[in-house]
């Protein structure tokens, strides 16, 4: 049998991240985070000091020397920029609000939309993001549509930032989840939507074991289908 490539999409804080890390593992699929390589191009433009939401000629120029390189490891997906581990600094919530900005700009999202689809080739793939089953795998073998409640996303996200030692608000962490929201739905280019044959899944008041025991069952049954 080919390749099986799963497309996990929703808006931000849904848990597709957390999710699909657990669930590849269980089904032992590659898990792929495209969300990581957007907070990478994020992380740069700060670093560069360039107005994310602005200033879109220096983002689109700085794709030109931008190296994004994914690698595995024990503890999972390895995020490089350009030579440097950056996994764990692209999590700041500055690179989340920065990471939306830039995944509006065509000319980020073609330049990463090339390196997801070839991932995607290597190896039954489980992949996580805004547009996957709707742009980037249109011919995923199954799709889903991760969502949950804006107050059940801040709290997840909230409680996610305090466990890593982030000094946040929830008030903040609600807010900003409202914001990319907004922007990955409202963007003209591939934005945040429900693929027509894909599955929607709310998790509003799931435990993260309860979601997971949800979407294995939902692609055990897929996968048993193919298979007869």
């Amino acid at each position: 049998m080919a390749n099986i490539r799963v497309a996990i999409d929703g808006p931000a804080g849904a848990g597709k991240s957390t999710i699909s890390k657990i669930v590849a593992k269980e089904l032992g699929f590659i898990y792929i985070d495209t969300g990581a390589m957007y907070r990478a191009v994020g992380l740069k433009a700060i670093r560069l000091g360039v107005d994310t939401k602005k200033d879109i000629p220096a983002i689109t120029k700085l794709m030109d020397d931008i190296r994004i390189d994914i690698k595995y490891g024990e503890q999972g997906q390895i995020v490089i920029l350009d030579g440097e581990d950056v996994t764990s600094k692209i999590r700041d919530p500055l690179v989340s609000i920065a990471a939306s900005d830039v995944s509006a700009i065509p000319a980020v999202r073609l330049k990463l939309v090339e390196l997801q689809r070839s991932l995607a080739k290597k190896d039954n793939v489980i992949m996580d993001g805004r547009d996957i089953g709707s742009y980037v795998l249109p011919d995923a073998e199954i799709k889903i549509f991760l969502t949950a409640s804006v107050s059940d996303r801040a709290k997840r996200r909230y409680d996610e930032l305090v466990l890593k030692g982030i000094d946040i608000n929830l008030d903040d962490v609600k807010a900003d989840i409202e914001y990319r929201d907004k922007n990955d739905s409202s963007r003209s280019f591939a934005p945040l939507t429900v693929a027509p044959d894909a599955l929607v899944v709310d998790t509003t008041g799931n435990t993260l074991e309860q979601s997971v025991d949800l979407l294995i069952g939902i692609i055990k049954e897929r996968l048993d289908c193919f298979s007869m």
